[in-house]
């Protein structure tokens, strides 16, 4: 059973509890950032720490605090992401605790991409998020290392600064390894994608590769 541990009660002390009143001033940005210089490597699809030691275990320390020992957790995984459904029906529980049951109401209901575009279609107001063939590339980090390459370029070609950020902590070359200093060593940086976005238009299409990217898998 799950119980808090002395590393719950070291992760409490660095932790702040955040609510509506406090959001304004707490900076994901700049967390993410120091995380990068602590671990002297970007986060990458094979070490996902922004996901773990930013979401995932900050959120199991404070359930346990509160005296929790199993709970559900809620993904807004859709019946059409067929290949995570699988994946996370098989495992049953959480990567991080047996005792956090992973639960997909969504899935579960048989509700697809067109229906939630159908959903947002009927709101007396529009988010204005880029969106191709029914499907919002910009969810989750704006240009996070695991979305498809065609779908990063698409959100550089329509928000250019959007590459700043993520050049800037290319740039730093923290890693003694070339495959840390990169969030992807299997394709273009992101100064790559902000110069092919710039001088070469679409090299890739945005609609060719699924969403893939879920802090959840």
């Amino acid at each position: 059973m799950d119980t808090i541990t002395r590393q719950d009660r070291i992760a409490l002390k660095n932790l702040k509890v955040a609510d509506f009143a406090s959001e304004e001033t707490l900076c994901f940005t700049a967390t993410v950032v120091a995380l990068i210089r602590k671990r002297q490597y970007l986060p990458n699809p094979v070490a996902r720490g922004c996901t773990t030691s930013l979401k995932i275990r900050p959120m199991h320390h404070y359930l346990r605090h509160l005296g929790w020992t199993d709970w559900d957790q809620m993904i807004g995984i859709r019946a059409d992401g067929q290949r995570r459904v699988a994946k996370i029906r098989a495992r049953g529980h959480s990567t991080e605790s047996t005792h956090e049951t992973m639960c997909m109401p969504l899935a579960d209901a048989g509700v697809t991409v067109h229906d939630v575009g159908a959903f947002w279609q009927t709101q007396p107001f529009n988010l204005d998020l880029l969106t191709v063939n029914g499907r919002t590339l910009e969810g989750n980090c704006d240009l996070c290392f695991l979305k498809p390459r065609g779908q990063r370029l698409a959100l550089i070609k329509a928000r250019p600064e959007a590459a700043v950020w993520w050049i800037r902590m290319e740039s730093l070359n923290l890693a003694s390894k070339p495959t840390g200093a990169r969030f992807r060593a299997d394709g273009p940086s992101y100064a790559d994608l902000a110069r092919f976005a710039a001088d070469q238009g679409a090299l890739f299409d945005a609609a060719d590769e699924p969403i893939a990217c879920f802090c959840g898998d």
